[in-house]
This record gives C-alpha cells, sequence and structure tokens, in this order.
C-alpha cells in the first residue's frame, strides 16, 4: 500500500482542480456525484472543510479517486477536543433539554448549530440509562 501525497492545499483547490481535470463544471460534478450544486459550491469555496462519510463516497466516485485521498485534504486531523468540563456541560444540557428541545446549543469549536440526541441503553440489571450525544453540523467535533 502506498502513502498517497499531499499535492494540493486544501480539499476545496482538491475538488476544484480534480473536478476541471475531468472537465465537469460545478453544476456537472453535482449531478455527477448525486449531491446539490450548493453542496459542490460550498466545497470547492472552502466552507465545507470537513465531509460526512455518505459526501465523502459520493465525491470520490464522481472524482474517480479514492476516499484516503480526500480525506488527506479535510480539516479535522489537528482537531482537538474541548475541554472535559466543557464536555460535561454540554452533556448535561442535552440532558436538560432533551433531544428535540428549541434550545439549540452550538460547537465550542466553530460555533455552527450541534445536532443532539440521546442514547437509551440498559444496564444488566434492565435499568435504563441515557447517554447524551452530539456532533457538530460543520466540523469534526462530537460527543459520546
Amino acid at each position: 500500500m502506498h502513502k498517497i501525497t499531499k499535492k494540493y492545499d486544501s480539499l476545496a483547490q482538491f475538488v476544484s482542480c480534480e473536478r476541471e481535470k475531468l472537465g465537469f463544471s460545478q453544476s456537472g460534478l453535482a449531478k455527477k456525484c448525486n449531491l446539490t450544486l450548493e453542496q459542490i459550491s460550498s466545497i470547492e469555496s472552502g466552507i465545507e472543510t470537513f465531509l460526512s462519510t455518505t459526501v465523502r463516497q459520493k465525491l470520490a466516485k464522481g472524482l474517480k479517486t479514492s476516499l484516503d485521498e480526500i480525506k488527506i485534504y479535510e480539516k479535522g486531523e489537528d482537531f482537538t477536543l474541548g475541554s472535559a468540563s466543557d464536555i460535561e456541560d454540554l452533556k448535561e444540557q442535552i440532558l436538560i433539554n432533551g433531544e428535540n428541545s428549541k434550545v439549540a446549543l452550538y460547537c465550542p469549536v466553530c460555533g455552527s448549530k450541534l445536532i443532539v440526541r440521546i442514547a437509551k441503553m440498559y444496564d444488566l440489571e434492565d435499568n435504563l440509562i441515557l447517554h447524551p450525544k452530539a456532533r457538530c453540523s460543520k466540523c469534526p467535533f462530537q460527543v459520546h
């Protein structure tokens, strides 16, 4: 297995250059990847710097490249979580407000809205245990 070397400075530059090599417009790539023009545009403009697994897979297929090659350009490799007390505060807020709350919680890293849920699990004695979970809508931040 060979190591992939970075040829571009960013995910935006990678996608834009690879798209142009294939002769696609942004609209053409969007159709090829089954993504919206807005998604392709936000990736190429540098707004989206971390992709969901589904978007990454569709983009890799459309650009005729590997998932690993796309991953090396995404932000998140040097991603650091917030402090332990920040994470505990978020967990508590999720449990207090519930997952369908009108109260929005925001990512401590990038400030985007968090997508929250509460996992319901049971211990060996059949006691309900609630585990608050959250992930950022824009960056790789997550609480689990």
